[in-house]
């Protein structure tokens, strides 16, 4: 993904709040040589945030007229109000090497085993996950394949497929859940309750 920033010259609180005011977004790209102050667009960056790769890969950044690869690293929001506040990148290089969570895509869940067959409730615990590797090899996504969903297993992080060159930051010895499968609730017995006693057709004749 491409985009254009735009160098800041004015710095301070009050020269931000009227960078606001026109529509554009502070923000700072650090790494790899001296911090440089910019402004992008605010409803370009907006909408792009909204895009799940803008979050997840190396961004193509023209500055000045020359292009440099960057890394969406932190952005701040308005407490209420649609706005971006602030945005933060990292230059990143082919030496350059990252930790950063990125999501998880599943497939397959509906021809697995566990679902089709067992009737078993699948939930995807993790969403997202961190890794670390180059920059230059950072995925937008991990695909995480279900088809092989079997009743009473559930998929940890050591089961993920990893692309090469990719590693899962571990903390400590914990090997969380990713996808849990739970057996379906047995049915109830549904037990019919004893028909009434059938009511004497002989009624009582009045008196007339």
């Amino acid at each position: 993904m491409e985009f254009v920033a735009f160098e800041r010259k004015l710095q301070g609180t009050g020269a931000s709040r009227r960078l606001r005011n026109t529509g554009k977004v502070p923000g700072i790209v650090f790494g790899a040589g001296e911090p440089a102050m910019i402004e992008l667009d605010h409803n370009a960056l907006y909408f792009a945030l909204k895009k799940e790769a803008f979050h997840s890969s190396i961004l193509e950044m023209e500055l000045n007229g020359a292009k440099q690869k960057v890394l969406l690293r932190d952005f701040q929001m308005h407490p209420w109000k649609q706005q971006v506040l602030h945005v933060d990148f990292q230059r990143v290089d082919e030496t350059t090497r990252l930790r950063k969570k990125v999501p998880l895509h599943f497939s397959g869940e509906e021809n697995s085993v566990a679902v089709k067959t067992d009737k078993c409730l699948v939930s995807h615990v993790a969403t997202e996950i961190e890794i670390e590797c180059l920059a230059v090899e950072l995925p937008e996504f991990i695909g995480v394949d279900l088809t092989g969903l079997v009743k009473g297993k559930s998929l940890h992080v050591s089961d993920l497929q990893l692309p090469a060159g990719i590693k899962v930051v571990k903390h400590g010895n914990l090997n969380p859940v990713v996808v849990a499968v739970t057996e379906p609730k047995p049915e109830e017995e549904i037990v019919a309750a004893p028909a009434p006693a059938a009511d004497d057709k002989k009624g009582k004749k009045g008196k007339k």
